[in-house]
């Protein structure tokens, strides 16, 4: 490809083509390599230059696809365990009564954060939420807002490929992505448990019929606290040696650069020995897989379509754009990534699609690495509920509401969303 230059027009042509055909529901992958394809031809490439556009895009984010498999081990030992549920019922059970919607929002945000998927992490507390809305008399709509607001804020901060393709994106290590996000993360949570409490009346509620059947399908033989806490722990405490290292000025932790690929995997491993479950290694790692290879198939789609884009002038023309609109150049970032997760729908692809598409251009601007990864992934939180996304249904069938309660709470989910990104511009654009 040395020497080619893809007209802009076809970039833009081939990524809106993916863009429309994820929301006809065709599969992502199919859509961002057709997308690539018909870009490259529209933009002036021979059919050797498609070619070239789609390996080269493709291996560029080999690294990612890489990290994700080895996160599978990790998210498989969490979720199948009951370790993820045996820390929410924790959580839920000492911050009960009058701090219902705390505990909840901070469940699910814990959960999401020690690298369980958000749309699971719902699945998970969901049964623990709609018992104590039940108890509590609050609606479904107010604990549906304490989740997903919850797990947005765990999200942002959390080793699930989300923050992997930040990080990649922008070629950071994720614990970077991860700290970053905690101060956006924090206020994020804080403002879905003021909205669900200020709501928590308004709305349908919790039947006793219902309350029953969570009763029947209440989950046994959880593992103790203590053995359900070691996987997280030592995935947390490895992640942070290096930035912990530098913050207290010894050189030798803050060198210790680990990185998650073999961080997670490891901590999955020993995990799953202390829960006394070293015979299901196989199996929580399959599992794990399985859970991980839609988005490590996303990934792909979206190394092909971001290898278009950088083989086109479009991120020079997407520069020359902000700078003469006269708008600082740090707003592309958290814009990519609220528009491409509104496209799919999906926080991850969002991420993806916005670090493989426009990470180049974002750099141009002059924002750092950091601060560009953490307004792009906060960004991508702001709009990637919408019904045309399978976390929209996952997360209505979980507590069992009706599309119109449904729908009211995408309002809310995306002030949540907004606060988090309002947060990283103000302390990543103006502050740091």
């Amino acid at each position: 490809m040395k020497g080619m230059e893809i007209s802009w027009i076809g970039a833009l042509i081939g990524l809106a083509l993916a863009i429309i055909l994820i929301l006809f529901r065709l599969i992502p992958t199919y859509a961002l390599i057709l997308g690539a394809i018909v870009g490259g031809f529209i933009g002036g490439a021979s059919f050797a230059d498609v070619i070239n556009i789609l390996i080269t895009g493709t291996q560029s984010v080999q690294g990612t696809v890489i990290r994700i498999i080895a996160a599978g081990v990790f998210a498989g030992v969490m979720m199948e365990s009951g370790a993820a549920e045996t820390i929410a019922k924790f959580i839920v059970d000492k911050l009960g009564g009058t701090k219902a919607m705390l505990s909840l929002a901070l469940a699910t945000m814990i959960i999401t954060a020690v690298g369980v998927f958000i749309p699971v992490a719902v699945l998970i507390v969901a049964p623990i939420a709609l018992s104590v809305g039940n108890k509590m008399g609050y609606s479904k709509v107010a604990l549906l807002v304490a989740l997903s607001g919850g797990g947005k804020a765990g999200n942002i901060i959390s080793p699930n490929p989300n923050t992997i393709a930040a990080a990649g994106g922008f070629n950071l290590d994720v614990n970077q992505v991860m700290i970053g996000g905690l101060v956006p993360a924090i206020f994020g949570l804080i403002v879905a448990v003021a909205i669900a409490s200020f709501i928590k009346f308004k709305g349908t509620k919790v039947t006793d019929a219902e309350a029953a059947e969570l009763e029947k399908a209440s989950s046994a033989n959880l593992p103790p606290l203590s053995k359900a806490l070691v996987t997280p722990i030592i995935a947390v405490v490895l992640l942070m040696i290096s930035p912990v290292g530098s913050m207290i000025g010894v050189d030798f932790l803050a060198k210790l650069k680990i990185d998650s690929l073999f961080i997670l995997p490891f901590a999955g491993i020993v995990g799953s020995i202390a829960l006394g479950k070293s015979k299901k290694i196989m199996e929580y790692c399959t599992s794990g897989l399985n859970r991980m290879t839609p988005t490590i198939l996303i990934i792909i789609g979206a190394g092909a379509i971001g290898g278009l884009i950088t083989a086109s002038t479009l991120p020079a023309e997407v520069v020359a754009l902000v700078n003469s609109s006269g708008i600082s150049g740090m707003y592309l970032a958290p814009i990519a990534g609220v528009l491409m997760a509104a496209a799919t729908a999906s926080t991850s692809t969002g991420v993806i699609l916005a670090t493989g598409s426009f990470a180049g251009a974002i750099l141009n601007t002059g924002v750092s690495p950091l601060s560009a990864a953490v307004m792009t992934h906060t960004g991508a939180t702001v709009i990637d509920h919408l019904p045309h996304g399978t976390y929209f249904h996952v997360t209505r069938n979980a507590m069992s509401m009706s599309m119109k309660d449904r729908m009211k709470v995408v309002l809310f989910e995306s002030i949540v969303g907004l606060t988090m990104t309002i947060v990283a511009i103000i302390l990543y654009g103006y502050i740091l």
